[in-house]
Formats: C-alpha cells, structure tokens, sequence
C-alpha cells in the first residue's frame, strides 16, 4: 500500500503537536507551583514573620497544596500551616498553626 503524502503531513502534524503539547505542560505546571507559592506566602505573611512555601509539584486534581512555614509575628519558635489553593478559583485557605514539635518548620 502506498504512503499518502497527506497521510504523511497529518502523522508530522500530529507528532509536532504533541511535542509542543508536552513542553508547554511542563511550563504551566511551572507557573502552577510559583502561583501557589506566591499566593500561600502572600496569606501566610499575615500572621508569620520569614515565610517559607513547600508545594507539592502536582497538587490534587481539584486542590494545590503547599506547607508554609515561618514565625509567628510577635512569638517565638517556629510553625507550619497547610495551605490549599483552589485550582478553579485560585483562591488560597491557610490550615491552623502546627508546632515545630509535630512537624519540623525549618527552611530547605
């Protein structure tokens, strides 16, 4: 059976779409995890002094999640909150202060 030269054009079509497809995830997911550490950081600062964000690469499907983590304004020692970013809305809600005795607040 002979090769179409359309059948040609639409496999190259197809294979250069894919490639521009995978490495533009790669960037928005990028652009995913600094949106959610720009925005957990921001809501964090408010209550803490030397913010620090760990976020997870991926999140869940609906939810970003990262640990911020920093000291209390006005206190001593050290505390970690959840931060979960709605992926829809982008919106942030920070979990309750989390001693440095259950899980340990330090910069990486």
């Amino acid at each position: 059976m002979p090769i179409r030269p359309t059948s040609i054009l639409s496999l190259l079509a197809v294979s250069l779409g894919a490639g521009a497809a995978h490495a533009s995830s790669g960037d928005a997911w990028e652009e995913f995890r600094a949106d959610v550490s720009a925005k957990c950081i921001a809501a964090a600062a408010e209550s803490l002094e030397d913010v620090n964000a760990i976020v997870d690469p991926f999140g869940t499907e609906s939810y970003g999640v990262a640990l911020v983590s920093g000291k209390p304004k006005g206190g001593d020692g050290n505390v970690t909150q959840i931060c979960v970013y709605d992926k829809q809305t982008k919106a942030v809600e920070l979990g309750g202060e989390i001693g440095a005795q259950v899980i340990p607040a330090s910069k990486p």
